[in-house]
């Protein structure tokens, strides 16, 4: 029996690990064999992958390298985590996923598209979620709820545009994929 993968996704702040979390939490009590996991992430490559990403003394990683990072992160994840727990029949939470680099690297960082669809093709073609949460509060709110942007972390010290666009983009994916 195939598993399910679910993910989670919002702005930073949003909630999605509470989300996932809680779910975990009913899924055990029920005795549902799931897996928790995250993005960039989930797994040792993808974490020291993660590292370099967030790495808040890397002011001048370009765009492009930032994409590359988050799928080259995400293939690792997929083969380390993801397929492994798919194929013992398990449910996947996945806190981010492809929808986060079509909201981060594209309406964010202002990155084509298709770009994103290329470096990512692996990834859609072979692990499209079976079903997409999206948690939807805007940044500026988001932020307010922990406290501030994380002082170490690059994406978060992006700015309040940066953010804004971000939100942006995660709405018209919205209609995209309803």
């Amino acid at each position: 029996m195939k598993g399910k993968f679910i993910t989670f996704e919002g702005c930073e702040g949003a909630g999605k690990s509470t989300q996932m979390r809680l779910l975990s939490e009913y899924l055990k009590e029920r005795g549902i064999a799931h897996t928790v996991t995250r993005e960039p992430g989930g797994g040792q490559i993808s974490e020291e992958i993660r590292k370099v990403i967030l790495n808040g003394k890397f002011t001048d990683m370009t765009d492009e390298c930032e994409a590359l990072l988050y799928a080259a992160a995400r293939v690792q994840h997929l083969a380390d985590t993801v397929a492994p727990a798919l194929a013992r029949g398990e449910i996947v939470l996945c806190d981010r996923y492809i929808f986060s680099s079509y909201a981060y690297q594209g309406g964010g960082r202002g990155l084509e598209r298709r770009f994103l669809e290329e470096i990512n093709s692996y990834a859609v073609r072979n692990f499209m979620p079976d079903l997409t949460l999206f948690l939807d509060i805007p940044p500026a709110r988001a932020f307010e709820r922990k406290h501030g942007a994380d002082k170490e972390d690059r994406i978060e010290q992006a700015g309040e545009a940066f953010h804004r666009k971000v939100y942006e983009s995660y709405r018209a994916l919205l209609a995209e994929y309803p």
